[in-house]
């Protein structure tokens, strides 16, 4: 085991020939001194003897300078030795006497160095037998740095030590030190690995803690992958087959995972456009994502759904590969598609209605002045002839306006509490009339149903509007059924029917087994003057008229069609509480004029001088007013003789019929008022319909009908 380091230890281990004699003889400084100082002075036969004992060349031994120093006490030894050490020339070895009064002795003097510098090599120079081997091994231990020589010495054995020892305590440092060296780099290299060992330690914990983060983001993915609502799919970039696929996906294309694993969708035929899906995994394969693109999917079971896919290009393993969210927007499409249908039937109709407003107007002059002339005495029957086909004319006209009017939802209906079973049963016969002999009519009525509060004429339009169409859908005959029942409407139901509302609803359904309709055809059936018959057979306002029709009542129309497999209509009627009652008989009594004065408000002049002309005829004082303001000016003038306002509704200049008839009768609240109009969006939607419009005139109208109308109002 080597010796603890000192200081000096550390030094270069270069040759080293110094020499401490320590002796308080003088003479044996100089004898030592003359041995080593001079060796050339020696005999050529000591030279070839230490150079033989030494093992090496004569000139190389003459070529060894001691440098040696003297201390002629111990104390002084020490200090020597301690300031060379300092110097960083320390000794290599020393010649101690073991007599040295009146200080330290030899072995003390030793002792003391060797506390402090073990590796000083010491020659003990003794003439007495002072201490025995076994007592200097007792007093210093097992150390091979010390060697005893007898005075008086030999000249070669002094030169054979200093030589030996020197060289020793050179190698010893140059062991030393290349151990010391090793020792750094052992020490080095253990630093270096034990901070490697660290940092794998701290890269294995790292990783090990992204192998779990991993773990569980990939838990986390799998979970919401297969979690996920959207239908998604996980495919091979370079050879499309799909690698994984959640349930989503498997419940919108009807294949089980087994089926879907390892195959591309090509082999499925998943696609029906595959060239989409082609430019779908270019567009990844370039690194570029897919936001939205419509991509229609085909099902197992063949059907096509229409769908948009968004997708995104990822390296997984080795492998890059797509995830692929598809989203089924079929409903969406579809609600989207009956939306614009439904916004393009509002705009035909705000068209109609305008159209059927100036048209009853011009109408309403022709039915006056043919009904004028018509009740003239001595006519002649040539003349009579021909007006009676202008007024049949005229009546065809106004019908073809009520429908137009009812397609738009801007006619002014007579509401009231109706069975729908008992509306139908009393159509009956003239159904069975109107279908002819070739088709089989049945009628499904359900129990216990509740009443609708409808119009009951335009009811029995719709009715008749729809047998019409089945009718003409079996030109070679077939069946016809007519059934009534109560439906609750759910959200399911409205969410695949925009214009339906949830509630409970009275429904009528019309079924033919006739030849069906295209969903071409199916998305056009309701357009005014869209029909497939031929040109002469329809005005292409039946199923307009159907569809304004319910929705006038807040119901909806809903068709199931196939080609050669006949329609189904179904009406869908809000139910009501109230108590269906029988209809109004018309009344037959004879026209009565009077004496009272009215007010006339009316912006089309060949109207207005109709409408006055047939008053004045039946005795009353008529005052004209061409529209809301120049009534207000009348009104201040003549208002205490004023009876009875009769005012169209839509008139221009700012003022409506109805803010003339409120202005008036806040000031007359006994004021009579009877409304006037072709079509009244306003009038109908803000008046009560379970009031009734009594005090309604829908244009045209024949002058009879207008005197009775006055006439029942005054008395009323």
């Amino acid at each position: 085991m080597r010796a603890k380091k000192d200081s000096h230890s550390t030094q270069p281990a270069q040759p080293n020939q110094r020499i401490l004699v320590i002796d308080d003889n003088r003479s044996i400084h100089d004898d030592i001194r003359k041995i080593l100082g001079n060796p050339a002075q020696e005999d050529s036969e000591l030279d070839m003897e230490a150079a033989a004992l030494f093992g090496v060349e004569v000139e190389a031994l003459m070529d060894t300078e001691f440098e040696i120093d003297s201390a002629f006490q111990g104390q002084e030894g020490l200090k020597m030795v301690q300031a060379a050490v300092k110097e960083g020339r320390p000794y290599a070895m020393a010649f101690v006497d073991v007599r040295m009064p009146p200080g330290w002795d030899g072995v003390e003097t030793i002792t003391r160095i060797w506390k402090l510098f073990p590796d000083l090599q010491i020659v003990i120079c003794t003439a007495y037998s002072d201490y025995s081997w076994a007592d200097m091994i007792r007093k210093f231990g097992k150390t091979d740095s010390l060697v005893i020589l007898k005075k008086p010495f030999d000249n070669v054995e002094v030169l054979q030590l200093a030589h030996t020892l020197t060289q020793k305590w050179t190698l010893s440092h140059r062991l030393q030190t290349h151990l010391d060296s090793l020792d750094h780099i052992v020490a080095s290299r253990t630093e270096e690995l034990q901070s490697a060992n660290a940092r794998l330690r701290q890269e294995m914990g790292e990783r090990a803690q992204a192998e779990k983060e991993l773990r569980q983001s990939e838990e986390r993915f799998a979970r919401a992958f297969q979690a996920s609502p959207i239908p998604m799919a996980i495919q091979s970039l370079g050879s499309e087959l799909y690698i994984d696929v959640n349930d989503a996906f498997l419940a919108i294309s009807g294949w089980e995972r087994a089926d879907i694993i390892n195959h591309t969708p090509d082999e499925l035929k998943i696609s029906s456009n595959p060239g989409l899906r082609t430019l779908v995994i270019e567009q990844l394969r370039q690194g570029k994502a897919v936001r939205n693109f419509e991509c229609p999917l085909r099902t197992r079971a063949g059907e096509t759904r229409e769908c948009v896919i968004s997708a995104e290009a990822f390296r997984l393993g080795e492998e890059m590969v797509a995830l692929i969210a598809t989203l089924d927007v079929s409903e969406q499409r579809s609600l989207e598609k009956q939306l614009r249908h439904s916004q393009k039937l509002e705009a035909v109709g705000q068209f109609a209605a305008g159209v059927a407003h100036d048209f009853n107007n011009i109408l309403t002059v022709i039915q006056g002045h043919a009904s004028i002339h018509l009740a003239a005495d001595n006519l002649d029957r040539g003349v009579a002839e021909s007006l009676n086909h202008v007024s049949v004319a005229a009546e065809r006209a106004a019908a073809l306006t009520r429908q137009l009017l009812s397609f738009s939802r801007k006619q002014v209906i007579q509401m009231r509490a109706l069975n729908l079973n008992d509306v139908v049963k009393n159509l009956d016969g003239m159904l069975s009339r109107l279908i002819g002999e070739h088709i089989e009519l049945r009628c499904n009525f359900a129990k216990k149903l509740p009443g609708v509060w409808a119009d009951q004429s335009n009811v029995e339009q719709i009715v008749m509007n729809l047998v019409v169409n089945a009718r003409d859908a079996m030109p070679t005959g077939g069946k016809l059924t007519i059934q009534t029942k109560v439906n609750n409407i759910d959200d399911a139901h409205v969410s695949k029917h925009p214009q339906a509302r949830t509630g409970t609803y009275v429904c009528v359904s019309v079924t033919d087994t006739g030849t069906g309709m295209s969903p071409e055809t199916m998305n056009r059936i309701f357009e005014p003057f869209f029909t497939t018959k031929e040109v002469g057979k329809g005005t292409g306002l039946g199923l307009a008229t159907v569809y304004g029709i319910a929705a006038q009542h807040e119901g909806w129309i809903e068709v199931a069609s196939q080609l050669k497999k006949g329609s189904t209509f179904h009406i869908y009627l809000p139910a009501s509480a109230e108590i269906p009652l029988q209809a109004d008989g018309s009344s037959g009594e004879e026209l009565r004029g009077g004496s009272e004065t009215i007010l006339v408000v009316e912006d089309e002049p060949a109207v207005r001088e109709i409408m006055t002309h047939v008053l004045r005829d039946y005795g009353y004082d008529v005052l004209e007013a061409a529209d809301g303001p120049t009534a207000l000016v009348v009104w201040s003038k003549k208002h205490r003789e004023i009876d009875l306002l009769v005012t169209d509704i839509v008139m221009p200049n700012g003022m409506s019929g109805n803010a003339v008839a409120e202005r008036l009768q806040s000031e007359k609240s006994a004021l009579k008022v009877i409304f006037s109009s072709g079509y009244s969006s306003n009038f109908a939607t803000h008046a009560d319909p379970q009031n009734g419009f009594i005090n309604f005139l829908e244009k045209p109208y024949k002058p009879e009908v207008l005197v009775r109308a006055v006439r029942d109002c005054l008395d009323s």
